[in-house]
């Protein structure tokens, strides 16, 4: 019987293997500002220039909307039906997004265009000036205009494109990350991987510990949830909030505690693996594998993987030290154990509840 001997499968390999140091993390790294968030534009517009590809004349949509434009530029349309040799006008969903950080009027962004008619390519097209709204500002306020010509990106589709610097702001969009009413109050955000009390509470410490100099005995943060610090502007920042924000997120902190997480593409064979992520000694039988992680059976040397064997787990394996994940999936690597085996191994661990992490399958 041959025998692969993986030393970091068994848990006294483990329970003596270095443990990672931390490197020294900024808040910005793990951490958002309340208030600042992406803002979705939309609207529906022309386009018009297509060397015969656009929706047709039988597309009464289309006609319509073309009809309404000429209409707006003093050449009204009587019947429809004048416009039935009209391919070369497509009716197209447009898309812009306002980044977190705000922009003001008269700044220009990239906008996205799709055909939603039965137009067979955009190509060659410019899109006629459209007004852009967004849910959040009221379907009548209209925070941008879009035109251009269509830039098509992929040659796999010609119904979709993009107008670079083709949309105009018309409104200032400022981040409001100050909340005057509650007392010049900032609340921080962390991110999903960091989410956790252990975390907050620690962001908070290294807050304090910085800025103990300016609040004198008391506090200006406090980790109100898992993933949430409210911080109090001093008053020496209360006409400069930027400069203190920006002083906040320079911050290090040393010990950031991510959640444990697995996440597994079976399409691909990917595993992720973040955080510590622990297994209880467990027996697995997976084809002509057998794997022992924890305390090695009767007669099996510490350190093996064994082919065509399998051997029942005894309480005594059972109450000893979890074992990493992430060292299992190396032993199996150095073994050149298929992907998707991994995949099916990492599947059963956490179906049996032996894996002790956030499992996520994509």
């Amino acid at each position: 019987m041959t025998r692969f001997v993986l030393p970091l499968v068994i848990a006294t390999a483990l329970l003596t293997a270095p443990q990672a140091a931390w490197a020294r993390t900024r808040i910005e790294q793990i951490c958002s500002v309340y208030g600042q968030k992406e803002i979705k534009l939309t609207g529906i517009g022309l386009v018009v220039g297509l060397a015969g590809t656009g929706d047709g004349g039988d597309s009464r949509p289309a006609m319509r909307a073309l009809g309404s434009a000429l209409q707006k530029m003093n050449a009204p349309i009587t019947e429809l039906r004048e416009l039935k040799d009209s391919k070369n006008v497509a009716i197209v969903m447009i898309e812009a997004t306002v980044p977190k950080t705000g922009l003001r009027s008269g700044q220009k962004l990239d906008c996205f265009v799709s055909s939603v008619m039965g137009a067979k390519s955009l190509r060659g097209g410019r899109l006629l000036v459209t007004p852009l709204t967004s849910p959040e500002s009221g379907k009548q306020m209209v925070m941008g205009l879009a035109s251009g010509s269509i830039a098509i990106e992929g040659v796999d589709s010609l119904t979709t494109g993009r107008v670079p610097n083709g949309v105009v702001v018309e409104r200032d969009v400022v981040s409001l990350f100050v909340d005057k009413q509650k007392g010049h109050l900032v609340t921080l955000l962390l991110d999903g991987a960091h989410s956790t009390f252990h975390s907050a509470r620690e962001v908070a410490r290294v807050i304090n510990s910085e800025f103990s100099f300016e609040s004198g005995t008391s506090q200006i943060a406090r980790a109100s949830g898992p993933g949430t610090i409210e911080i109090r502007v001093p008053p020496t920042y209360h006409e400069s909030p930027v400069e203190f924000i920006a002083q906040v997120l320079e911050i290090g902190i040393d010990n950031p505690h991510t959640e444990a997480r697995v996440v597994v593409n079976a399409r691909t064979g990917t595993v992720i693996v973040t955080g510590e992520v622990e297994i209880t000694p467990v027996i697995i039988a997976h084809r002509s594998l057998t794997v022992q992680i924890g305390r090695p059976a009767d007669g099996a040397d510490a350190g093996e993987v064994q082919t065509g064997r399998f051997v029942a787990v005894t309480d005594q394996d059972l109450k000893q030290t979890p074992s990493q994940l992430n060292q299992l999936v190396e032993a199996l690597n150095q073994l050149r154990v298929p992907s998707n085996d991994i995949v099916e191994i990492i599947r059963e661990l956490h179906r049996s509840g032996t894996l002790h992490a956030a499992y996520e399958e994509r």
